[in-house]
């Protein structure tokens, strides 16, 4: 690894088990490359994200990367993250502030997710969603690849809709993966969906498996992301 110091970016919540697992995971990836790893959030923080990279490269001296732990190329990717960054860049002058690409972009992110799928008739990736026109397009292909349909919590198709169509195909196992990085609210009421769903559809047997979580295959492959680029 290059001498760099890296910022992982999250969204950021006011739940507060998202930002544990990542703090989990900085602290995998520092052990494992023996460099400075902070985080930030691009939501929900004391001050906007320009201002924590700001303060970060204040305690490290060595160039620094910004690594965005988003899953969809949606406008936080695409125009938020992007602007903070060059806000900071103003604060910083000489000192250039490295982009990685965000971790959605990442090829070995559906070896990840398969070994979270289970035997079952059908299978369902559940992304959040985005409403800017092309960003869902990386999970289409993903759930394609994983032989699996894509839903969404946040725009349509929507969960319910999916277990419609799969129910009129005749299945009745059906294994629902979720595209989060952690557990946290929407992991909880994706949940409580879930068991409402089961209640209304009886003779379907619905799983959900957990999240992707602070762990050293998610530490390597973001170690691998820092590299790109």
């Amino acid at each position: 690894m290059p001498s760099s110091a890296y910022l992982l970016v999250s969204h950021g919540s006011r739940d507060p088990r998202p930002q544990v697992a990542i703090d989990r995971l900085a602290s995998l990836i520092q052990k494992k490359i023996q460099a400075p790893v902070g985080t930030a959030t691009l939501e929900c923080a004391l001050v906007p994200l320009c201002e924590q990279i700001w303060q970060f490269s204040q305690r490290v001296d060595a160039p620094l990367k910004i690594v965005p732990l988003f899953l969809l190329p949606g406008v936080h990717v695409t125009a938020d993250v992007p602007q903070q960054v060059e806000l900071a860049q103003q604060q910083l002058g000489a000192s250039p502030i490295a982009l990685s690409p965000y971790l959605g972009a990442h090829p070995r992110l559906k070896q990840l997710l398969s070994k979270h799928l289970v035997p079952a008739d059908a299978h369902i990736l559940l992304s959040h969603g985005s409403r800017r026109s092309g960003a869902n397009l990386p999970v289409e292909a993903l759930a394609a690849d994983l032989n699996a349909l894509p839903a969404y919590w946040s725009v349509a198709p929507n969960l319910e809709t999916r277990l419609q169509e799969l129910s009129h195909r005749g299945c009745q196992t059906i294994a629902i993966l979720p595209y989060f990085l952690f557990a946290g609210g929407i992991t909880d009421a994706i949940a409580q969906t879930i068991a409402q769903l089961a209640v209304r559809y009886p003779h379907l047997y619905l799983t959900l498996a957990d999240p992707l979580s602070a762990n050293d295959e998610l530490a390597d492959l973001i170690i691998d992301l820092m590299t790109i680029g």
